[in-house]
């Protein structure tokens, strides 16, 4: 005869069941939006040290883009084949 599975709040000890009836959707978003804190990228600290704003790490970060895009090259095939590495 099969077993009866506990439910997923039956697993939990009592200080992790959480009362989700208190609970209060976007309770911060309004807090976030008024500073305009959009953190996708945290940058490192050696690398923040560099810049004095954001608007620098922007500017350095678009250069770098017209960079690459102006160098960007296709790649070159040959019509040479490769050695396949067998031993003789």
């Amino acid at each position: 005869m099969k077993t009866k599975r506990k439910s997923a709040t039956e697993d939990l000890r009592p200080e992790y069941k959480f009362d989700y009836s208190n609970a209060v959707r976007g309770k911060y978003h309004q807090h976030l939006s008024r500073e305009g804190a959009n953190v996708v990228v945290v940058l490192g600290p050696d690398v923040a040290k560099a810049f004095r704003d954001s608007a620098a790490v922007n500017d350095a970060l678009r250069t770098l883009l017209q960079v690459a895009r102006s160098s960007w090259r296709p790649a070159v095939r040959t019509n040479r084949t490769t050695c396949t590495g067998v031993a003789t």
